[in-house]
């Protein structure tokens, strides 16, 4: 197996998981099936808030909290279930778009940084 940096995993993140602007993510929240997914830090949701009506799942808990089809599935997640993934800066929730794909979700889609939402003029709420 060959090793990879992390330039290699967040190039092929990149590649598969499409990073859209915030006017892309407001049409697919308003007019499509689209969970809001947080995959930073508990900390750092504390401190700064999250995007209004996103869920918060840290990133090194994507794979326990979601499964494609469960009844299990808090957040009832279906195949045309768009998830809009967001961290800090962009890095992490592509790399979290590449594990949800992985895990069997299809319509992922990378929304960037949290502070590129709210510079945008995103609502954000407090946790």
């Amino acid at each position: 197996m060959q090793t990879k940096t992390l330039e290699d995993l967040l190039n092929e993140a990149n590649e598969l998981i499409p990073r859209i602007s915030y006017e892309e993510a407001i049409k697919k929240i308003n007019n499509e099936d689209s969970i809001i997914i947080d995959v930073r830090e508990e900390s750092e949701v504390f401190n700064q808030g999250i995007i209004k009506d996103a869920i918060h799942i840290p990133r090194g808990l994507l794979e326990f909290k979601l499964v494609l089809n469960s009844s299990d599935n808090p957040f009832h997640i279906n195949d045309n279930t768009n998830l809009l993934v967001y961290c800090a800066g962009g890095y992490r929730s592509a790399l979290a778009g590449k594990t949800l794909l992985d895990l069997g979700f299809k319509n992922i889609f990378n929304i960037g940084g949290f502070q590129e939402w709210v510079n945008s003029g995103g609502e954000i709420q407090p946790i």
